[in-house]
């Protein structure tokens, strides 16, 4: 089994590159287990919704550049599905035993996905209708991946 996460920008806070260094670390135990950084573009603060489109059709060719071939596609994405952690973990489950052996998530920057990208998906997924930091999401999914796993195999986690 392999997970691959794609993350536009780089994690400047060593507290993130910390946090994900540990769940990669006790990840290990269950799957191979890489991220995977895309270059992010510059985003004016008065940006216009076309060249907002532009910036994300730009980082949206190097995401799918990275898909992994015949991996299963989850895109992080606030209108996606929403569900709780035993759910998840039963989701990726099944996709594993469906024959599938690498599920791929993405994530995109601070202005969203491109529409390509999330018609590229096999999935949308949504942690909450809050908006987080793309950053602090690699974390909170690393987080939620791992306590997948333990539920998958039965191993205690904190409800």
């Amino acid at each position: 089994m392999k997970i691959t996460i794609i993350g536009v920008g780089k994690i400047k806070e060593t507290y993130f590159r910390d946090a994900i260094a540990e769940y990669s670390k006790r990840l290990s135990k269950y799957c191979k287990y890489q991220i995977i950084e895309v270059s992010d573009e510059e985003c004016p603060e008065n940006a216009k919704a076309a060249e907002e489109e532009q910036i994300k059709n730009r980082e949206g060719e190097r995401i799918l550049k990275k898909i992994p071939s015949g991996a299963y596609v989850i895109a992080l994405a606030i209108d996606g599905k929403k569900t709780d952690s035993v759910g998840f973990s039963k989701e990726l489950e099944h996709i594993f035993l469906s024959g599938k052996n690498e599920i791929c998530f993405i994530i995109g920057g601070s202005i969203g996905l491109s529409e390509t990208v999330l018609t590229a998906a096999d999935r949308k997924l949504s942690f909450s209708d809050m908006t987080f930091p793309h950053q602090l999401m690699r974390v909170i999914l690393s987080e939620q991946i791992y306590r997948a796993f333990r539920i998958m195999n039965h191993e205690p986690y904190h409800k």
